[in-house]
Formats: C-alpha cells, structure tokens, sequence
C-alpha cells in the first residue's frame, strides 16, 4: 500500500527522481537495479501526465529520418543526420526490444504510407529511408516493409478511401507498433523498481527544493491529497523528469533557472471504423506538412496528431472543439470516402509534448538531451528534455550512467525485469464490462490491495485501462468503485464522490457525456 508521508521524513537516498512519467519510472528502474538507493515522486498519479496523453506508438523511427520539406535537407544540414540516426536507432532498438520482453504489452499493425505528388518524398526515397532502419537494426524485430500496387489498393480496407487514385505516385506498406496502454507500461516499470528497494509514492508534489553545504539536497514533498502535510528528505542527487513541469521544478531549487522546455500541444479523436479496418492503419503528413496518423486501437482507431505550439496552462488541457474540426477535416483530406463526421467522434484525448527549449527551432527540439544543472547553479541535479515515450528504457540508461560518473551507488547491483507485471489468473471472476472480458473485479481488488490507486481515475485509467476502451467505463464506474470499496475504505458518500469525479474527469479531458472543458 501507499507509505505514509510521514514514514518518509528524515530519510535520505542516493537519488531523488521527480517525475513517475515513462522517462522517470524507467530512471528509478535502472537506478534501482545499479544498486542506488532510489525515492520517486509524482505531483499526480504515475504516468498521469504527457506519458498518458500521448501518441502510443512505438514507432521505427521513421519520423526522424523526415527533417522538413525534403530529404535534401539532410544535405544541406549534415549535423542533423547524425542526431536524426542515433534516434532512429534507439526506436529501432526499443523497438525490437518491447517485441522480445515485452510482448503483452504492445500490439503490432499494418501500416501504409499513400505517396501523393504534392508530398516531399518520393517511393525511392521511403525505400532508402527503411533500408536505413534495416541497417540500424538489422536482427532486430521486422519491418516488413514493401510497396503495394495502386490499383489492388482501391480494394483494400482503408486505402480504397484514398483520395485521387490516379496521381498517386506509390503506397508503400510496414509493420508498426503501438503500446497497449502507456500506463500500465509505466506501472509495470515503478512496480519493478519498488520491488529492487525503490521508494515510490504518487500524488506527492515536490514543494520545496534546498542545496545543502555538501552540494547535496533537502526535498520538502507535499501531500496531493492531504492538506498540510509535508515530509522533509535528503538526496545526494536529482533527477528532474518532470516533463512538462521541468522548468517549474528547476525553479524551486533557483528561481532564475533558464528554460529548458518548449511545449507543443497534440490532439487524438477514436472513432469506430468498419470491422474489416481492424488491424490497419495509415501515416503520412498532413497539409501542413506534419505527420498525422490513424491508427489501430482495441477494435477502433484514433486520428492524430496536432502540433501546435502551446504556452497555456498544463493543467487546463483538452482538444477543443476548433481542434477537432481541424483534425476530421485534415483525416478527411485523406480519407474522403471515410466521410468522418464530429457525430462519429467516440472521445478525445489530448497533451503536450515536453521538448527540449532551442530559440532557433520554435517548436522546439525533438533530440532528448540530459542537462547537467550545475551550470545554473544546481549541482547533483539533472533534468531530461524531449524523451519520447518509445525509448523511455535507454533514458533511464542514461540516467542511471549519467549519475554513476558523480555517485556510487549504496548497495548491491540487482537484476532488473521488463516483464510484464500481470494480474493474477482469475478465470471464475466475473469480467466489469459486459461486452469485454479483459478486465475482470478480481483485477480491480488486487490493483486496489497492491498498486497504490487514490481515487477511480487511478483505478481505471492507470491500472487495468477500462478508461481507454469506447465507452471509457462511464457505465461501469459505479460497480468498480463498489468491487474496490472495502479495500480502499470508501464508505456509500466516498463511493458517489468518485463515481461523479470519474464521470466529470471523462467529460473535462475527453468529451464523454459533453463537451471537452465543460
């Protein structure tokens, strides 16, 4: 269960992690199996941030080898197609590796690439781009890349919704990957750290940051969900992966600190598409030359991304109706026999994506770069910028190296697991969702008894991703906050209040039973 904070006063570690996202729970993972002693944190619940708002795709890194108009721009920038491969290369890598450890937890579809004339790219320079990652990753996880014939596609599922047959210069086909839920990937990854000796506690904000005489810290946490309640711990070193909230974080230890983020905001709509769409999917750019995808999804898909720059508040964040609008009519561009209408939007989901802050590039920097804060008068403090959620297993590699060029770790080296941390087998328990039988109440009870959930969002978004399905369990989240009533102590009162802050949480951040933001 959930430590007390009051348990937590007076105890130092080795390193402090701010921040239970993807990057930060993979850190404490790697840090807790190097030996280090290790406290996590999160303002919210895990993964409760950008990580759970994002695009899941474990993708090839296809998008990197992609730097602006033209291909050409590699040859007029030559910097770039050295960072551009290295991160292609960790894709490629996190790739293979979530397909041979990690197989629960993502799901594999056919994706296509329809090259239309007004395009940057031609079929050649795809060809060369997936040779590239074959290069990269060359006994890793296939690609199954190949061109289909334009014609045979007017057939197909999807593509035979493809606008302008006839000037289209090439289709060319791959296999992609998304993460079933991210959440529970993170989950699966705090779990293991806390059973190597990590400290893990969500819904604790750091308040209060304090550099000690020996370049050590004093880390004053605060209780999101008690008021007045604080706990005062020492950490030789920081880890700031607070994503989005990096640069408020790196204010309470200096508030002149310079700014290390720029955010742009992405928005996702699902939709159901016929039964025969079900394991296809479509990526190309949009007409603004941006990517934009749709992608396969437990039975549906979901159209994405946006990219626009955001500078508004992190915490006031929804696809507005303008958004919406804009990204049905750029998927119908594309797909106009799909004919997508705002009626055929299930839900919505958006989030900001915590880049690295360049005032050349004013949408930021998608490279992930580890900052050494000792420049800004923070020294034994990190902050991690611009790490997509795909290769969160080599940030917290380099973490974990990053930290043992300045600390030795207190302890013993332990293994470390990336095995999915399943729910016991409980055939004989009945399933929440009367049309879906992946979750079942023995599932919610011991989420409840073992994973720290505080409230019915944490539960069922979180834990056992009833959240994400196409209803997003409004009409079951009375029976799960019953199935977990006794375990968690909630009495008739407590049992309301979260049913109607489940149902105002799907309305607010998704659309469900009303408009986003009402």
């Amino acid at each position: 269960m959930r430590i007390p904070l009051s348990e937590l006063s007076g105890q130092a570690f080795d390193v402090a992690v701010i921040g239970a996202g993807v990057n930060g729970s993979a850190a404490a993972q790697h840090l807790a199996a190097a030996g280090y002693s290790v406290l996590l944190v999160d303002r919210g619940d895990f993964s409760s941030g950008a990580s759970s708002r994002s695009s899941r795709l474990l993708h090839c890194g296809l998008r990197y080898l992609a730097p602006g108009r033209s291909m050409w721009d590699f040859v007029r920038h030559p910097g770039q197609i050295v960072t551009a491969l290295g991160m292609a290369k960790q894709g490629m890598e996190a790739r293979s590796q979530f397909a041979r450890e990690t197989p629960e937890r993502i799901e594999g579809n056919t994706f296509f690439f329809p090259i239309h004339p007004e395009l940057p790219y031609r079929p050649w320079q795809l060809d060369l781009a997936f040779a590239m990652l074959r290069a990269l990753e060359p006994r890793g996880t296939p690609l199954d890349y190949g061109r289909v014939d334009v014609d045979e596609a007017r057939a197909m599922p999807l593509l035979g919704w493809l606008r302008d047959f006839d000037r289209i210069k090439g289709i060319v086909r791959f296999r992609e990957y998304r993460f079933e839920w991210p959440e529970r990937v993170v989950m699966d990854t705090v779990l293991d750290a806390q059973r190597m000796g990590a400290v893990v506690r969500n819904h604790t904000p750091a308040v209060g940051l304090a550099r000690n005489a020996d370049d050590s810290w004093t880390v004053t946490l605060g209780d999101g969900l008690v008021e007045s309640s604080e706990a005062v711990v020492q950490a030789k070193t920081i880890l700031n992966m607070a994503g989005t909230w990096i640069d408020k974080v790196n204010r309470l230890a200096k508030p002149e600190a310079g700014r290390r983020i720029t955010g742009t905001k992405g928005i996702h709509v699902m939709v159901r598409l016929p039964p025969e769409c079900r394991s296809f999917g479509i990526f190309t750019l949009n007409r603004v030359n941006e990517p934009i995808f749709i992608a396969p999804w437990r039975g549906l898909h979901y159209i994405g991304p946006t990219e626009t720059l955001y500078e508004g508040d992190f915490e006031d964040l929804y696809a507005t109706e303008e958004e919406i609008a804009w990204q049905l009519d750029e998927a119908n561009h594309l797909l106009p026999g799909a004919n997508f209408k705002r009626s055929d939007v299930l839900f919505t989901w958006a989030g900001v994506r915590p880049l690295t802050y360049d005032p050349a590039q004013p949408k930021g920097a998608r490279a992930r770069l580890m900052h050494d804060l000792t420049d800004d008068g923070m020294p034994n403090m990190w902050a991690l910028t611009a790490g997509p959620i795909m290769t969160h297993r080599s940030a917290g590699e380099e973490a974990c190296a990053e930290i043992a060029k300045h600390v030795a770790p207190s302890g013993p080296p332990q293994k470390i697991s990336y095995a999915a941390k399943l729910f016991p087998d409980n055939q004989n328990s009945p399933p929440l969702m009367a049309d879906d039988a992946s979750v079942k109440l023995a599932d919610l009870t011991y989420s409840a008894e073992h994973e720290q959930p505080a409230n019915l969002v944490d539960l069922l978004f979180q834990r056992t991703g009833v959240g994400w399905t196409a209803t997003m369990g409004r009409g079951e989240a009375r029976k799960a906050a019953e199935t977990v009533a006794e375990v968690l102590g909630w009495d008739a009162a407590r049992i309301d209040s979260e049913v109607a802050a489940y149902h105002a949480h799907l309305k607010k951040w998704h659309g469900v039973g009303g408009k986003a933001g009402g």
